[in-house]
């Protein structure tokens, strides 16, 4: 998480900015012009759909360059409209020459991407573990700078067949746990010895078998895009090492130089977790969770935090402090600062050499960079960096801008570092941030710093003017903002910035400082978790459309300012649509089916005119992993839905994986599903079995279950007690969708023996395209128009099946996949149609499935 305030702290350390905004000496017109035009220009290149080919990118660079040639002829020409029209072409031309950079270096990068054709084969590759591995109950994963890749088994030497795979990927070297669903309750169990990975270090040379991928995340309405992640990242592709009885063992064959820095965080990431939470002690487990946030404040390790600590901090308004954050950098790089110039100003002769300010300076941005590195180059610390340079450069020399042209020169300095910073939520939250501090703040314009008392309200009245502009733009980016945020950070920031921050840095000098470290966390954490159980701690809205969000903006900027409150007031309308935004909504008599996109198992939205049902809660990812807190969750909330009913068509993981989650976020929901009596989530909600027969009504769309039957008795399968729902529109030719879980052959062949009402426009394909369902005559009994595929990308099932899809394509069923279509939206108003979020919105970076998936 990237801090809102911690980018404000960039132009204040050591009075660095504050000096060089105190001046206002006229700016040349053209920089701005240019700055601003370069945003733009990133801003548009970042909405295409796909990349050009760069013979036009090539057309617009030439294009920026006439557009630059052209304002320096118009210069010379004497009025208001050509000076108007000479900013005008400086900005076309910042615009296209940031536009077209952008695009030649994407597809650059892009031309570096794997080889559709070498997705899931076995690959033999020579590798380097490039960075610190990531620990987890599932295994061990790694990120591999590739040397060689050959195909396994076609020969040694120069007869093997070498392979292009792109240089850095992502690789899952799986055996920790098994893990499973195939009881009432989920199974998991350490696996074998043999099986588990061995201890694996950053900088090590290894020889392996591995099974690659295209990076390829879950595509979700308002859902985290990690394949822009992985762009940003340098991964290129993905990976699964291959330890089966017919692969060849992987082979540590050195351990290198390589990596050292990834090899010291390592060892210090280590040193923590052995010290404070030695086997992590179950009778002590707040001490543990502890020690990952220690070892994630020094190394960069967010991975190291529990899951539920992670919703603290959320609901509580201060993750942006408990990991390395923009606001850690600064403070070290000001705490830098303060020392070198400190000792510097001991020796005159170092002070005769170079002046002892431009020493600390200089000193504090490269240790700040040193520290930044050491954290894991993460992209907050790499923009802080940048924004703590650009400042820093400008004032050695000599220069003294206003702070607008500051705030445009260390935007624009970001940007094109990294382009696609735009799409972060840190980046606008820093920078608001700044611009909020440097508008409201006397000291910009002159005014003097203050002390003692009034120095302590100046900072109550920073963070309050932060919170105050902010909340409109965390409601627009997330759809929430923390109400207890204000007070928590109060407290927080101070407390982890100046005492819990240094004594875990200073443990790496002196190990028994991250003990105390540890013991200064604790009354933190204990404050934090009581603050996030008050009533209303966290404010969830859906989440408004741009418009809304921008004016929003507009307002929070208005209040925060230092204006008469009769203009503040002003602001209220704008801040209004925000608040009261509600998506629309079925008409009454209709119904919408929204099916995410969760990977391998089922959850499909049902939503009528006031009432909202949802079918299964997809799979359960690993122990700290589902898809009920990663996708359905974060998904209702955005929508602002409210869920009346959760049925849970069966007991298995992929289906009931995320029903703890959403049943956790959804206290009204009612539960019922085939579920034993002994299940784990009867304890938490009692559920009523779906049988065949039963039916409601809401807004005027009828339910009714059409499996199991009563009475049937104990099953031997799980997925032959599934329930199926049908759903019918109100008219008098409606649209029908039919959700039929994972029923089998049998199943299906006795819902059509039984003159069951079958036909419906819209299936949930039965048990993902297994090849034990979708028998011809059931199909031939619903006659789908559309057939929705819910399963998990090169899932290892091999869902759908070919011969599957052969029987769909026969019968001129459009078959829709969520790993090709994202989460697809369905309603019985256009029957014929499915709106898919990959198409809607579209961009060059994310991952494309060719036409046919070879299996």
């Amino acid at each position: 998480m990237s801090d809102p305030v911690a980018a404000a702290v960039v132009a204040r350390p050591a009075g660095v900015a504050v000096a060089a905004l105190r001046s206002h000496v006229p700016a040349l017109w053209r920089l701005p012009a240019l700055l601003a035009g370069s945003l733009v220009g990133a801003a548009l290149q970042l909405q295409q759909p796909v990349l050009w080919h760069w013979h036009g990118y090539g057309l617009v660079l030439a294009c920026a360059a006439a557009a630059w040639v052209l304002s320096g002829l118009w210069a010379r020409s004497p009025g208001a409209a050509g000076r108007w029209l000479c900013r005008l072409l400086v900005a076309c031309a910042g615009a296209g020459l940031l536009f077209a950079s952008t695009g030649l270096r994407a597809t650059a990068y892009q031309r570096g991407a794997l080889d559709p054709a070498l997705e899931g084969q076995n690959i033999r590759v020579l590798a380097t573990i490039a960075a610190m591995p990531q620990v987890n109950e599932a295994g061990v994963r790694l990120r591999l700078d590739v040397e060689s890749a050959w195909l396994p088994g076609e020969g040694e030497g120069a007869a093997r067949k070498a392979v292009q795979l792109p240089e850095r990927m992502d690789v899952s070297w799986y055996g920790g746990f098994f893990f499973g669903a195939t009881s009432a309750t989920t199974t998991v169990r350490p696996l074998e010895p043999q099986r588990r990975p061995p201890t694996l270090h950053a900088g090590e040379r290894w020889e392996m078998t591995i099974r690659p991928r295209a990076p390829h995340g879950l595509s979700n309405p308002h859902g985290f895009d990690y394949e822009l992640w992985a762009w940003e990242q340098g991964v290129q592709a993905t990976a699964t090492v291959r330890t089966g009885p017919k692969d060849q063992a992987p082979v540590r064959l050195a351990s290198t130089w390589q990596y050292p820095v990834e090899q010291a965080r390592q060892s210090v990431r280590d040193a923590i977790l052995a010290r404070l939470a030695p086997g992590m002690d179950p009778d002590d487990p707040g001490r543990a969770r502890m020690a990952g946030v220690v070892a994630a404040l020094v190394t960069g390790d967010q991975r190291a935090i529990d899951r539920a600590d992670w919703d603290v901090f959320r609901a509580t308004g201060v993750a942006h402090l408990m990991s390395i954050s923009g606001l850690h950098i600064t403070l070290f790089a000001w705490l830098a600062a303060l020392a070198v110039g400190a000792l510097w100003r001991r020796s005159p002769r170092l002070c005769m050499a170079v002046p002892a300010p431009s020493a600390a300076l200089v000193a504090g941005v490269l240790l700040a960079a040193a520290y930044a590195l050491f954290s894991g180059w993460g992209v907050p610390a790499q923009r802080t960096v940048t924004m703590l340079a650009t400042v820093a450069l400008l004032q050695l020399s000599g220069r003294r801008w206003p702070w607008p042209q500051v705030w445009l020169l260390a935007c624009a300095a970001v940007v094109w570092v990294d382009p696609w910073a735009l799409h972060q939520a840190g980046f606008w939250l820093s920078f608001v941030a700044v611009a909020v501090l440097f508008a409201t703040d006397t000291r910009a314009v002159g005014g003097a710093p203050p002390r003692g008392r009034a120095r302590v309200l100046a900072l109550l009245r920073e963070q309050w003017v932060v919170t105050l502009a902010l909340t409109p733009l965390s409601l627009l980016l997330f759809g929430q903002v923390s109400l207890v945020g204000f007070v928590a950070n109060l407290v927080a920031i101070p407390w982890v910035t100046l005492v819990v921050t240094p004594l875990a840095l200073g443990g790496v000098l002196c190990v028994p400082l991250w003990n105390l470290a540890l013991w200064s966390l604790q009354p933190l954490a204990a404050l934090l978790q009581w603050l996030a159980t008050w009533p209303m701690a966290v404010l969830y809205l859906p989440v408004a459309p741009l418009w809304a969000g921008a004016a929003a903006l507009a307002g929070g900027l208005l209040l925060a300012m230092r204006l008469p409150w009769r203009l503040r007031l002003l602001a209220l309308p704008l801040v209004l649509p925000v608040l009261w935004w509600q998506p629309g909504r079925p008409a009454p008599g209709q119904f919408e089916l929204l099916a995410a996109d969760i990977g391998q198992g089922n959850a499909v939205l049902v939503r009528t005119a006031s009432h909202t049902l949802l079918y299964d809660a997809g799979p359960r990812f690993s122990l700290e992993s589902d898809a009920g807190h990663r996708v359905l969750v974060p998904l209702l909330r955005a929508l602002g839905e409210r869920v009346d009913l959760l049925m849970l068509s069966h007991r298995d993981a992929d289906h009931t994986g995320g029903a703890a989650a959403v049943l956790a976020q959804q206290p009204g929901a009612r539960l019922t599903g085939s579920i034993e009596a002994g299940h784990e989530l009867q304890a938490l909600r009692p559920a009523t079995p779906c049988l065949a027969g039963q039916r409601w009504e809401w807004d005027g769309v009828a339910f009714e279950v059409l499996h199991p039957a009563p009475g049937a008795g104990a099953v031997v399968r799980a997925n032959h007690a599934s329930c199926v729902l049908r759903i019918v529109a109100a008219g008098a030719q409606p649209s029908v969708a039919l959700l039929a879980g994972d029923i089998e052959t049998a199943q299906e062949q006795a819902l059509v023996a039984g003159k069951a009402p079958l036909k419906a426009d819209v299936l949930l394909v039965p048990h993902h395209g297994s090849k034990t369902s979708s028998t011809g005559g059931f199909l031939d009994a619903v006659a789908p128009r559309t057939a929705l595929v819910q399963a998990g990308y090169r899932n290892r099932f091999g869902h759908p099946a070919p011969e599957v899809l052969a029987r769909y394509q026969a019968r001129g069923i459009a078959v829709v996949e969520s790993a090709r279509c994202g989460a697809a939206t369905w309603s019985s108003v256009r029957p014929d149609g499915v709106a898919c979020q990959r198409e809607s919105g579209r961009r060059y970076w994310q991952h494309s499935m060719v036409p046919a998936l070879s299996r």
